[in-house]
């Protein structure tokens, strides 16, 4: 099944392999944008941010990236200055951002991917950490 489903995706994290399992749990296969290959547009990274409820500060990607290098933490800069990191550097740019026609979310946790989902889970989903998500009747395991 096709839907307009889009992941901003890098494949070597866990977090963003969950999210793209859990949307393919749900019948659907997503546009899946590598962002580190291919990464938004400053104006298409603004919107995503905004979309999802998010400050730029909070979009930005702290672990195992240049943040503390590039001095990042200091709160007087400005979100134009933070977007320039982003765009120099996008392994800054928090993952996985998914954008369906429910809205965008910040998938971090993985399971936030399905409060924007347009189908239900069609069966059982276990974490890569052996977390269980969805039991196997497809309902989300509280």
């Amino acid at each position: 099944m096709t839907m307009n489903v889009t992941i901003y995706h890098n494949p070597s994290c866990g977090t963003s392999r969950n999210t793209l399992a859990l949307i393919r749990n749900a019948g659907i296969e997503p546009t899946v944008i590598e962002y580190l290959k291919s990464p938004p547009g400053r104006q298409e990274l603004k919107d995503l941010i905004r979309r999802a409820g998010l400050t730029i500060r909070e979009a930005i990607r702290e672990k195992d990236t240049p943040y503390a290098e590039l001095g990042l933490e200091d709160m007087s800069l400005t979100d134009e200055l933070l977007l320039d990191a982003m765009e120099a550097h996008p392994i800054l740019i928090n993952r996985p951002f998914v954008v369906t026609e429910k809205g965008v979310r910040l998938s971090r946790p993985s399971e936030l991917v399905l409060d924007i989902l347009p189908t239900p889970q069609q069966g059982a989903f276990t974490k890569e950490d052996g977390e269980v998500v969805i039991d196997s009747e497809g309902k989300r395991v509280v």
